[in-house]
């Protein structure tokens, strides 16, 4: 089963100044055999980091026996969806793709007639004999969904490449807190995902293709993180688990498994049935009279709650950091002002360009870096993150103090940031395979 892969093609994706961006896309083409032993052939649309090729991630898939259809993956994002449609950036470079890839699946003679026709599919665009078909329709009304969800051509989503404060930091020689700001990706709604386990969302993007700014800061005091899960009591006394029994096998196993609960249940009554009585006499009183604690009340007891720490599920990981900015140069006193522009500007709502939807800000990804290293090994790593809250103290010496030029002698920037995804067990297993080389989230 031969596959080749197209040169790697660069897309603008967007179409308004603003919002621009640029990606990397191929075509890896694999040539199968279908029930009758007919050629089809399948095709997958990767996109990559950056144009040598690296972070590859499949976005779409086609194959022969559909002509001109891409389906977009779980790994798309809502813009390169829009652009896998027919007349979209990737869809076109997509059919440029297949084609420089004819000669090299097929070979110099062309291929068979069964070949050429199958191969030719990939690249057809889709057509209808009725314009206004269900399909063309649909797909219709979904480009133009994803129009008006695109943000506002005022919105930015670029910022500097790379800030620093001081401007005498050694970034090579020290420690440092790096602060990338992202572009939000949801994780969207697959059919594909949901039919494999029930689960419809897939994974977001990489980061580093989402990159659009990033501050490097001098790693603070008080450095911490705290993980916790949920836990809770939970009662249930033995009638209501004895119902809960039966309602789980009747569902489960059908009326045969629920009637054995039922007569061991029956037995249960039969064995205790002064307590069971009691029990029950007291839950009437109280339906009846709509008090409570009456077994408590008249005997000084209560029916078992079979009381248990149950786990109740994760929790998000909240952070929180604070900076305090003097200038001691001129380098200084650009970066402070551009690095309070960067996280105000970065945190806030977008608008669509429609107005009548509002669109989550920009995310970042914290790092500690040890001397050029991209993870300290000895700090605790961070998932990405929405920035929750940012205040500016523009006198943290408590006076009003400024430069000649308006300058506030010093700034104090507080950020809280809380992650996306919960922190699980496996996550750790993939930074280092179990070998214990960093001490992870």
């Amino acid at each position: 089963m031969a596959s080749f892969t197209s040169k790697i093609s660069p897309v603008t994706l967007g179409s308004s100044t603003a919002n621009k961006q640029q990606t990397f896309t191929a075509t890896k083409v694999t040539e199968t055999k279908g029930p009758n032993g007919q050629p089809v052939f399948k095709s997958e649309v990767i996109r990559y980091g950056d144009a040598k090729g690296g972070n590859p991630v499949i976005i779409a898939t086609g194959d022969s026996t559909k002509p001109g259809v891409l389906t977009p993956t779980s790994n798309a994002s809502a813009a390169e969806k829009s652009a896998l449609v027919e007349g979209g950036a990737i869809r076109n470079a997509n059919k440029t793709q297949v084609e420089s890839l004819r000669k090299d699946v097929l070979g110099s003679s062309g291929g068979t007639s069964d070949q050429k026709t199958s191969f030719s599919n990939l690249g057809a665009a889709k057509t209808s004999s009725d314009p206004n078909s269900a399909d063309n329709t649909q797909a219709q009304d979904i480009e133009n969904f994803n129009k008006q969800l695109e943000s506002s051509g005022e919105t930015r989503n670029s910022f500097p490449k790379t800030l620093v404060y001081p401007s005498t930091l050694q970034i090579k020689q020290q420690d440092v807190m790096r602060f990338s700001m992202l572009k939000y990706d949801p994780k969207g709604y697959s059919n594909e995902n949901l039919a494999k386990d029930l689960n419809p969302y897939g994974n977001r993007s990489a980061t580093s293709t989402r990159t659009i700014g990033s501050v490097i800061l001098p790693i603070q005091n008080n450095i911490n993180d705290a993980s916790s899960v949920g836990w809770g009591e939970s009662r249930i006394d033995n009638l209501q688990e004895f119902g809960r029994q039966f309602a789980e096998n009747f569902i489960v196993g059908g009326g045969q498994q629920a009637a054995g609960t039922a007569e061991a249940g029956v037995s249960g009554v039969q064995n205790n049935s002064d307590a069971v009585k009691t029990s029950l006499m007291s839950k009437f009183v109280e339906s009846a009279t709509g008090t409570a604690d009456f077994l408590s009340r008249t005997k000084g007891a209560v029916t078992n709650p079979n009381l248990e720490l149950l786990f109740q599920g994760p929790t998000l990981r909240p952070f929180a950091f604070s900076f305090k900015l003097s200038a001691r140069d001129v380098d200084d006193r650009e970066a402070i002002r551009k690095i309070i522009r960067f996280f105000k500007q970065g945190s806030a709502v977008q608008k669509t360009t429609s107005n009548l939807f509002l669109k989550a800000p920009h995310t970042f990804q914290i790092q500690y870096l040890y001397k050029g290293r991209e993870d300290h090994p000895y700090i605790n790593r961070i998932k990405e993150c929405a920035m929750t809250a940012f205040s500016v103290n523009y006198t943290p010496d408590g006076s009003y103090s400024t430069y000649a030029d308006g300058l506030m002698t010093s700034y104090e920037i507080t950020m809280q940031f809380q992650e996306l995804e919960p922190i699980f067990n496996d996550d750790y297993t993939k930074l280092d395979g179990n070998n214990d080389t960093t001490i992870g989230y």
